[in-house]
């Protein structure tokens, strides 16, 4: 028999504001992607590790597709942080804006002066968009979790709940995360958000995210917070969200689209044996 030797995959290792990625450029060249295997790559100390896992493929509908892996394996609709990081990725191809079809819509990346600026779409406010399990009113929910109370449901491409407290670091989110994004009011979990305003145009926030836990950085729950602050009247329709890895531009335009703004990097490259990531 003869020996066929193991399939090597690239890589690049991207973040935003420390939110980081794995990015495999599958449109050429197909990859088997389960979740255990996106798990297994994910992993910090047995893979490569990662926040998420990207492939791009192949679209019909736009420039690529973007398929995001948690690191627990699970398939999502949207990820803001990765946007700006493939929008960099590809500006050289598509003369700085690149289409990109994800799960949760088709979005825009588009390079520029202050970094990767992101349309990311329109939001949903109806309970079954979020999605709730029952009707209520999503900007001030008669819900509570301990003292996290009234809080906003969004779905920005993937869904959201934004609680707004005065000192958003005091919150035990890392028990309270996983108490809130697995409770049966959503179908569909949930990414938790607990923000805190600290000026007309500004905002502090910290995110528990669906799948993958405390992260430094979450485009798409700066995103919801921001929609949530500004339905509020809290704040003006652009305002700066800081998060613990860096801060990002938010706008709520008069299209009632959402441009997200801020930084993204390569960190490294590098390949694997696929042998080593059974599917």
């Amino acid at each position: 028999m003869l020996y066929a030797p193991p399939m090597h995959i690239p890589f690049r290792k991207m973040h935003g504001l420390g939110n980081d990625f794995v990015v495999i450029d599958a449109r050429v060249r197909g990859l088997d992607l389960t979740g255990r295997r996106a798990a297994a790559l994910a992993d910090r100390a047995t893979g490569i590790g990662c926040d998420q896992l990207i492939v791009l493929e192949p679209s019909d509908q736009a420039d690529v597709r973007m398929r995001i892996f948690n690191p627990d394996g699970g398939e999502v609709e949207a990820c803001g942080n990765a946007s700006r990081a493939v929008g960099l990725l590809l500006a050289h191809e598509r003369d700085g804006e690149t289409r990109i079809e994800t799960l949760g819509g088709i979005i825009a990346a588009k390079t520029g002066d202050h970094g990767i600026s992101v349309a990311m779409g329109r939001p949903r406010f109806e309970w079954d968009a979020v999605p709730l399990a029952y009707p209520m009113d999503t900007l001030t929910m008669p819900v509570a979790w301990e003292d996290l109370s009234a809080p906003a449901a969004v779905n920005v491409g993937n869904p959201h709940v934004v609680f707004f407290v005065p000192d958003c670091d005091a919150v035990d989110l890392a028990r309270l995360g996983p108490l809130i994004e697995h409770d049966p009011l959503f179908p569909a979990r949930i990414n938790v958000n607990v923000a805190t305003i600290t000026g007309p145009d500004a905002i502090t926030l910290r995110v528990w995210e669906r799948g993958a836990g405390l992260t430094r950085a979450c485009g798409t729950g700066a995103c919801a917070t921001a929609v949530a602050a500004m339905r509020l009247r809290l704040t003006g329709r652009t305002v700066t969200v800081t998060l613990p890895g860096g801060a990002l531009t938010i706008a709520w335009d008069e299209t009632d689209t959402i441009i997200m703004t801020g930084p993204a990097t390569t960190s490294f490259v590098g390949s694997f044996n696929e042998d080593d990531y059974p599917a």
